[in-house]
């Protein structure tokens, strides 16, 4: 049965797509069959990020590794309930089709509460709630009284990931896996950083979460996507010597992977 990943989080800008781009680059490095979903279904960023590798290997002739895509349809009927059927429908074709050769599914999720969200929510083995460093995106998770700077309670987000626990554990399956990555991390280090942290440690216990570090904030990210590469894909594409921004964005994706724990996982890159 292939693991699934959920990107999750339903503000944009986080940084899901490219996040998910380099989490399929190090699994198919490390020999592993990964199918993807890209549910954004208007915007398709991780698709489009696809779309450019493809034509980077067809201009270069360089063979990069490629998923297994599926593209899903929305439905459209006058009935909410006839709509979400015949989407759970299409759902569990995909999630079926994808199974059959893949080890890893990999699901990136829009940053709104849709129907197809809440189901990639419900089947994650693995969900990654990437976050920048602000309290714009810890609203995501919890809201904080700004008198007091205690949290009040979960967000409307967090009320979502709690129903897909409910239904996973309803459906006997294993607990979800919830991970939550800072991305787009500053080097210096700000009063607000330590924030962020103090109030993730404390909700995190409370609404059962892990903390990692995700991306610092570096140029060679926003490079990356018009040519549908990531960080992996440097040296195949005559990058030979790596500066120390590369060397050290490379050791983040090292350490974001042993985060994922996923079985029987070997880096090899």
């Amino acid at each position: 049965m292939a693991h699934i990943i959920t990107m999750g989080n339903e503000k944009g800008g986080s940084g899901k797509s490219t996040t998910g781009m380099h989490i399929f680059a190090a699994a198919a490095a490390s020999g592993y069959r990964v199918g993807v979903l890209d549910l954004d279904l208007r915007q398709l960023s991780f698709f489009r990020y696809l779309e450019n590798r493809q034509k980077t290997i067809d201009s270069t002739g360089i063979a990069l590794p490629m998923p297994k895509q599926y593209v899903l349809n929305e439905a459209h009927f006058d009935s909410k309930d006839e709509t979400h059927k015949v989407e759970e429908g299409y759902f569990t074709e995909a999630l079926d089709e994808l199974e059959k050769d893949c080890d890893i599914i990999l699901i990136d999720c829009p940053g709104s509460n849709s129907n197809y969200a809440r189901m990639a929510h419900s089947v994650a083995d693995t969900l990654v709630t990437p976050m920048n460093e602000s309290f714009v995106d810890f609203d995501m998770l919890a809201r904080v009284d700004p008198a007091s700077d205690k949290i009040i309670g979960p967000s409307l987000y967090s009320e979502i990931v709690w129903d897909a626990r409910n239904l996973r554990h309803r459906a006997g399956l294993e607990p979800l896996d919830w991970i939550v990555i800072r991305n787009r991390m500053s080097t210096n280090e700000a009063k607000n950083r330590h924030r962020i942290s103090s109030k993730l440690k404390e909700f995190s216990s409370r609404i059962g979460f892990r903390t990692a570090p995700g991306f610092s904030e570096r140029v060679v990210f926003r490079e990356l996507f018009t040519k549908g590469i990531t960080l992996l894909d440097l040296p195949s594409m005559g990058k030979k010597s790596l500066t120390m921004s590369n060397v050290a964005a490379r050791q983040e994706l090292r350490e974001l992977m042993k985060e994922l724990r996923l079985k029987n996982f070997k880096i090899e890159f």
